[in-house]
């Protein structure tokens, strides 16, 4: 994550910082978060009977790819220099546009949306996070993800 000072964060508002590496979501990935999660509905740990629905094969839940915000968008966001710590501060909002399907390559791409001192020594960052899929024209979601920075 590239750190710059606190006085330039502001200028970040509005930029696409990037676009992070892909990953791939593979039926194991799947299981473990329907393991750790209690959520073992048919459609994403059954493939045979995922294979009889509109989706053909096992999709991966709407939370698992959620959770890969922090993961996909670290080397991403800037961050204040002096960084001791940042937290999930939660989301704004989040639209699920369309499964990601098995065995699928994701990407993050992420806007900066707004910078918000909210004390001294603490940012708070929203940013617009898009989640690709590729070869897909529409992503999996849009979602808008908070950050609180404590420098």
């Amino acid at each position: 994550m590239p750190f710059v000072p606190a006085a330039e964060l502001k200028s970040y508002v509005g930029k696409d910082l990037g676009r992070s590496e892909w990953l791939t979501i593979d039926q194991n990935r799947i299981n473990q978060f329907a393991e750790c999660t209690g959520d073992h509905q048919f459609i994403h740990v059954d493939p045979e009977k995922a294979k009889l629905t509109p989706f053909g094969t096992t999709i991966a839940h709407g939370y698992l790819s959620l959770s890969l915000i922090p993961l996909l968008t670290s080397p991403l966001l800037v961050m204040p220099e002096g960084l001791k710590m940042g937290v999930n501060y939660g989301l704004d909002s989040v639209r699920f546009i369309q499964p990601v399907k098995v065995d699928s390559r994701v990407r993050a791409q992420v806007t900066l949306l707004e910078v918000t001192e909210k004390n001294p020594g603490q940012w708070l960052l929203k940013s617009k996070v898009t989640l690709e899929i590729e070869g897909q024209e529409k992503p999996a979601y849009i979602a808008e993800a908070l950050a609180l920075c404590f420098a």
